[in-house]
């Protein structure tokens, strides 16, 4: 069993962005939206389900099959299961205060190369150049700003999929704070190097409209 190590820091103060209610969400009757934030566009495209996972070794969600959760709508802030080991992800107003830092990495190789198409653990189209990440504990979705600690460049990304895990061949690899794509990666500037040292921190989002 895996907990979200995390504390919420009462009176924290994030950044605030206006964005026109309900553009950032696949709702029952949608399955493409597009939206900016912060200059950053979002392209957003609901999977077929018999797609692959890009992290094939999530074995339940809200005790559920994968694939059952996401038919039910039971993903957001589920707990999960992956190589035995349960994750409770954190609440929705845990999420508003959340920011740590730590080390990341960059996931989605084996797309990027032969052009796979495969689905995040919430449904979504994976695209490895868009702006997305994988996080273990926060809530799907969630945008949050992540900053390069080594150069100062800052991104926001849309969380979409849960990670990073343990690897059989680097068990330490469980211990990054956050996957991000090939083209977040680059726009940080650690694509080739493969690590960074960044601070993540969740960003509000203020519907308008």
């Amino acid at each position: 069993m895996v907990k979200a190590p995390y504390k919420v820091v009462a009176g924290t103060v994030k950044g605030s962005y206006y964005i026109v209610k309900g553009a950032y969400e696949l709702t029952a009757g949608t399955t493409k939206v597009v939206y900016k934030i912060g200059g950053f566009t979002f392209k957003v495209a609901k999977a077929p389900i018999d797609w692959a996972f890009v992290h094939d070794d999530i074995e339940t969600i809200d005790d559920l099959p994968p694939k059952d959760a996401i038919r039910k709508g039971r993903v957001k802030n589920a707990p999960y299961t992956v190589k035995g080991k349960k994750y409770y992800p954190m609440s929705v107003e845990q999420a508003r205060s959340y920011e740590e830092t730590g080390t990341a990495s960059w996931y989605g190789y084996e797309t990027l190369r032969h052009n796979k198409e495969c689905m995040t653990a919430n449904g979504e189209v994976f695209d490895p150049n868009q702006m997305t990440a994988a996080h273990k504990y926060l809530p799907l979705p969630t945008h949050v700003k992540v900053t390069n600690l080594e150069n100062k460049r800052s991104i926001i990304v849309r969380v979409n999929d849960r990670g990073p895990f343990p690897s059989d061949r680097n068990p330490s690899s469980g211990d990054r704070i956050i996957d991000l794509s090939a083209g977040a990666a680059k726009k940080l500037g650690f694509y080739k190097k493969g690590l960074a040292r960044v601070k993540v921190e969740t960003i509000a989002l203020r519907e308008e409209g």
